[in-house]
């Protein structure tokens, strides 16, 4: 990574925000920013935790492995913290990757500034407790979709979640170029599975293709699937 020669503007992560004011020339002193490119990587799994991650601009991947395989955890886009999954009393290595997926400026504070800021900005640590409590959550459910539902039940979840993520555009289609294989691992299934069901889609016409980007004509019918519940 390179480091950013403009840094950020202190308002758009989740901590410039919820920091109290006399605390931002603190923050002010301890970051830094830099520049990412497309992917290149911002994390390694089992890399030393040395401190937390937040994104000024772009989009990252949150991935692991996943036996021979990859699993994307979720996407960061702008403000999100990145790294956190690395707090804990019995590591001290992330347990996670995260990859940029188009160029990208991310926020570095070190791991004993983070949690000298938890400490004294109370509003800061109660939202992050929330969001840990809802990513708990989140991962809970993906946890039980993958031993439960079918590939195309957990394609059609994925897509959706997408769509809410990055929005559509004028023609349906979600805004994020989004490779195959990417969308293969944040599916949880090969490549080989994701691209046959795709291909049961298009010919369902429950998706489209425009370009490289995939488009939802009636979010509503692809919704149904989401609730199959049975794994195949």
């Amino acid at each position: 990574m390179k480091t950013c020669n403009k840094p950020c503007d202190l308002q758009k992560c989740l901590m410039c925000q919820l920091v109290l004011p006399d605390w931002k020339p603190a923050l002010d002193k301890h970051r830094k920013n830099f520049i990412v490119k497309k992917g290149e990587t911002i994390i390694t799994e089992g890399q030393p935790v040395n401190g937390i991650y937040f994104v000024y601009s772009g989009t990252v991947k949150v991935h692991k492995k996943w036996g021979n395989k990859e699993l994307i955890v979720r996407f960061a886009t702008e403000g999100a913290i990145i790294g956190h999954r690395g707090l804990s009393n019995n590591i001290d290595t992330f347990p996670i990757s995260a990859t940029a997926l188009v160029p990208s400026v991310v926020c570095f504070v070190e791991l004993d500034f983070f949690l000298s800021t938890l400490r004294v900005n109370h509003d800061f640590a109660y939202r992050l407790m929330l969001f840990l409590a809802d990513e708990l959550q989140d991962s809970e459910k993906r946890m039980r979709d993958l031993a439960l539902k079918s590939v195309k039940s957990r394609l059609a979840g994925a897509l959706i979640h997408l769509s809410q993520l990055f929005g559509t555009d004028e023609n349906q289609c979600i805004n994020i170029d989004l490779s195959r294989n990417d969308l293969a691992a944040f599916t949880g299934a090969t490549y080989e599975t994701v691209f046959r069901t795709m291909n049961e889609l298009l010919q369902e016409n429950l998706i489209t293709l425009h370009q490289k980007r995939i488009c939802i004509p009636e979010l509503a019918r692809l919704q149904v699937l989401t609730q199959e519940n049975t794994a195949s």
